[in-house]
């Protein structure tokens, strides 16, 4: 089948390449010309494992091209996915222009029936825009109005990808869903979709058919409830910390009942990346557009912008306010591991925060150094004194020489376990604080370590002392 996919970023670019390898012709398009040059040299403008390496295969097959031009775009795909940004606007809802300026092009310069599916997380109602837009772009440009050869259909498919885990999550999905209308003229675009998902349907079908608004509140839905857990485990580590219980036992006991499971259950320093949060503050506002209130997920947004604090409250509370002279190094800079996304991650807070108390950072990430240079010099702009204590470095080892202590925000695997007697030999004083509550308390203990989670026993052994 012929597709075309606008938006190359990771729910664009890992879509794409993924229905290219199963064979169909894929054209991505994207006004960006910075990320198709990288494209067309072979290069990939983001990290996902699995992803260049499938993007390799299907250029080669001649099964995927990238382009700048809309207008080819269009006409090639019978099915036009749109996959670009909605970005949070300033009362926290869903921008749309990217969404709707895209459904302009396809009415633009469609040259026959096109099936126009919304892959971008959209709140409620998108659809319904997108039509619209398409209808007064094809009457504007051509006086065609939706009938014959120039009809379309707008369906709402709703990505559930996992960033580090993304191409595995397409060719291997747990559910598919489709909002389609039933209004939708002969049934056209249902078969359409219908044939285009079959390869993923081999075993047993995944496919579960919806009406557009379902589809699109499901997606909110889905990400709300991720989100809630994450938030209301955090919660709990607070008080955790307060009462001497261990948010560690607790996740294991409640987790182990079927009902609850352990998925999303992991106590930490918050929740970032380009989903969560900016999905949670679209369903909020959505509501109150609305006139309703959610009141849980109100809350789950309060705690998630507080737990971001959690570490530097920690390190204030061990080492002091004013942190002027001291040395940090940090493990981790992407929101989760497996990525190099920074959007919404909690070291820029950290980060930020140290800063601004005096201290200096020397911060290493496997894979999100070139992008958390870019965020960084946008988030002290207006700090340049604060950038020059900032380092980014190039190894592990190295974001520890000279350290105070050593902060833990991302759960790569390469930190999981360390060579603690280096560590303890780099570091001024060996002190840890974990974001992620890699280690065990007791073994750190025993090791020397001064050792700080989150929501865990913090064992202090016998030679630490206030370091001040």
């Amino acid at each position: 089948m012929k597709i075309t996919i606008v938006g190359t970023g990771y729910v664009g670019l890992v879509t794409g390449a993924c229905l290219a390898e199963i064979g169909n012709d894929v054209f991505c398009v994207d006004v960006d010309p910075r990320k198709i040059e990288i494209l067309n040299n072979g290069g990939v403008p983001i990290h996902e494992p699995g992803l260049q390496e499938m993007l390799a295969r299907t250029r080669a097959a001649d099964r995927i091209q990238f382009s700048t031009d809309v207008k080819a775009s269009v006409e090639h795909g019978d099915i036009q996915f749109i996959a670009v940004g909605t970005p949070p606007d300033e009362d926290g809802s869903a921008d749309l222009q990217y969404v709707l300026a895209a459904a302009r092009n396809i009415g633009k310069y469609a040259n026959g029936f096109k099936v126009i599916v919304d892959k971008s997380t959209v709140p409620v109602g998108t659809a319904v825009q997108v039509k619209n837009a398409v209808e007064e772009e094809l009457l504007r440009t051509r006086g065609l109005d939706t009938s014959g050869k120039h009809g379309f259909s707008v369906v709402s498919n709703p990505e559930f990808l996992k960033e580090g885990a993304a191409v595995d999550d397409f060719m291997r999905p747990d559910r598919i869903v489709i909002g389609i209308d039933d209004d939708e003229p002969g049934n056209r675009a249902r078969e359409m979709i219908k044939r285009l998902y079959t390869p993923f349907n081999r075993n047993h079908e995944r496919t579960l058919y919806m009406d557009v608004c379902s589809a699109e509140f499901t997606k909110y839905a889905a990400n709300a409830m991720l989100a809630t857990r994450i938030s209301f485990m955090n919660d709990l580590s607070n008080l955790a910390d307060t009462v001497g219980a261990d948010i560690e036992s607790v996740r294991r006991g409640i987790g182990s009942d079927p009902r609850i499971g352990y998925h999303f259950l992991y106590a930490g320093c918050g929740y970032g990346g380009s989903c969560f949060p900016k999905d949670v503050q679209a369903l909020v506002q959505t509501a109150r557009e609305n006139g309703h209130r959610l009141r849980i997920l109100e809350a789950v947004e309060d705690v998630n912008q507080d737990q971001k604090e959690v570490l530097v409250n920690k390190i204030v509370k061990r080492m002091g306010d004013d942190l002027t002279g001291k040395t940090f190094a940090m493990w981790g800079l992407a929101f989760k591991p497996q990525t190099d996304d920074m959007r919404e991650a909690s070291s820029r807070r950290i980060a930020a925060q140290l800063l601004a108390r005096g201290a200096s950072v020397r911060a290493y990430d496997p894979v999100a150094m070139h992008e958390a240079e870019r965020v960084f010099a946008l988030d002290l702009a207006d700090r340049p004194e604060d950038m020059k204590r900032l380092h980014l470095v190039g190894t592990q080892h190295e974001a520890l020489r000279g350290a105070d202590a050593l902060i833990i925000v991302t759960e790569w695997k390469e930190f999981k376990s360390p060579d603690f007697g280096y560590l303890k030999g780099e570091l001024k004083v060996p002190v840890i604080f974990d974001g992620r509550n890699l280690y065990e308390p007791e073994a750190m203990s025993e090791m020397g370590i001064d050792y700080y989670a989150i929501g865990r026993p913090h064992v202090e052994h016998a030679s630490s002392g206030n370091h001040n």
